[in-house]
């Protein structure tokens, strides 16, 4: 996930000071040396870099501490206060048209993921924001991608408007804003053509474009692995096209995230979406302030709650929880725990919304635990009904048909067992703390 290794490093450094009876220019000379280097180590413009740490430096030596709040604390609080005005002081959300359509130019050099986080968006406005939204494919220079914004808007249930590669762009385009208006939609979200490279070629097209369409939105596609190349091509972009808001692909795969923190300061453009994964719903709102808890170490709740409701099978959850309260906890109920922990994606992904747990998602081997999971899903799937509603009485053949089902072996189904065996007497144990409680409803 971006932001990782600049997360680790400023919560090191911020550990330097804690314990200090007062901010002196010593403990805070090594602490923002630290902060810079962890900051210059994930990418940050060195300008970028240079202007947040003396900010921190000017506001945080002899600072006044507020009641019941350390001097450590004081300065967390001042880098927590810097980081999100530097991501953005609040959640940059869509600019909907007040009457009429919304148009939504998605632009972007090749490779970056614009088609597919055009789709993304698409599915995401459909399904939170009760929207009709259109796609509009004006790539007619890539091959196959119109077919690829076809197939794409199939999977996600919305419809693609195209009169295809020999149509010129800007018919196209005109054409999609009649059909948008005679068949209801609200929202028009159009594919453009991108290039290995800007080029005048490009722009030009762009510029038509957006001339024609007037859109609400003009969101550049960037791909969070290029760096600070983010930066170049988000300036060019903005001077010569002029953009609204940035979506970020491959959140998930660049642990620096120093290109984003970059282009976000020195362009003032908001990133308004992150792309965390290859899935259609893999795609977040980005929260300046949530962002900016993660890199200093405080976890994001809010989005692991989001992320809960959005992705698991609530009436099932529902369900196996009123069994666990009754004493009624099965197999088929742990079954139920791992298909919903999978939904929320990888373990260290979830335990770096913990708080507290950052440092501890660090030491996970998500493949390995996610091979165990597999597993133990495996053995539980290879067991008869009435075995997961009682495995008490399995035996060596029963465990045995079991392990060669699932592949695995009949140590590992011992564990998955006594696993259960464990977690069944706790769940019974929480059952009687909560009826004995005179506050309990």
């Amino acid at each position: 996930m971006s932001f990782d290794s600049l997360s680790q490093r400023m919560t090191m450094a911020l550990k330097n000071i804690a314990g200090k009876g007062k901010l002196s220019e010593k403990n805070m000379d090594k602490m923002l040396k630290e902060v810079r280097s962890a900051l210059l180590e994930a990418d940050v413009n060195y300008e970028v870099t240079k202007d947040f740490v003396d900010s921190i430096a000017k506001e945080s030596l002899g600072v006044q501490v507020s009641q019941g709040l350390d001097p450590a604390q004081e300065v967390v609080k001042i880098v927590h206060a810097k980081l999100v005005e530097v991501l953005g002081t609040q959640q940059a959300t869509i600019n909907y048209a007040l009457n009429g359509l919304t148009v939504i130019m998605m632009i972007g050099l090749q490779g970056t993921g614009k088609t597919t986080s055009a789709a993304k968006i698409a599915k995401l406005i459909k399904e939170k924001q009760n929207r009709k939204p259109l796609l509009v494919a004006a790539d007619i220079k890539r091959p196959a991608a119109i077919e690829q914004l076809e197939a794409l808007g199939k999977s996600v249930g919305v419809e693609v408007f195209t009169l295809g590669p020999e149509t010129d762009v800007i018919t196209t385009v005109k054409r999609s804003l009649i059909y948008a208006k005679d068949k209801g939609y609200d929202t028009v979200i159009i594919d453009t053509a991108g290039r290995l490279a800007i080029d005048e070629e490009l722009m030009k097209e762009l510029s038509l474009i957006k001339k024609e369409v007037k859109p609400q939105e003009v969101l550049l596609t960037v791909d969070a692995l290029a760096g600070q190349s983010i930066v170049e091509n988000a300036s060019r972009f903005d001077k010569q096209i002029g953009i609204s808001g940035l979506m970020v692909t491959k959140f998930d795969s660049d642990a620096r995230g120093g290109g984003v923190f970059s282009v976000r300061a020195i362009t003032n453009v908001p990133v308004k979406y992150v792309g965390t994964g290859e899935k259609m719903d893999d795609i977040d709102a980005f929260y300046p302030e949530r962002m900016a808890d993660r890199i200093l170490g405080m976890g994001d709740v809010m989005t692991l709650i989001e992320q809960a409701q959005n992705k698991m099978d609530m009436k099932a959850s529902e369900a196996s929880a009123k069994r666990i309260m009754n004493g009624e906890y099965t197999l088929d109920d742990m079954l139920v725990q791992f298909r919903q922990v999978k939904k929320m994606g990888s373990i260290s992904g979830i335990l770096k919304m913990v708080p507290g747990m950052s440092q501890l998602a660090g030491q996970v081997n998500d493949e390995e635990a996610d091979k165990k999971m597999k597993s133990q899903i495996a053995i539980i799937l290879s067991m008869t009904p009435s075995e997961r509603q009682d495995p008490s009485g399995l035996r060596g053949t029963h465990k045995n048909r079991i392990a060669k089902g699932s592949g695995t072996s009949v140590n590992e189904v011992n564990q998955l067992i006594n696993n259960f065996e464990r977690t069944k007497k706790q769940m019974s144990s929480m059952k009687s703390m909560m009826k004995n409680n005179p506050f309990a409803n």
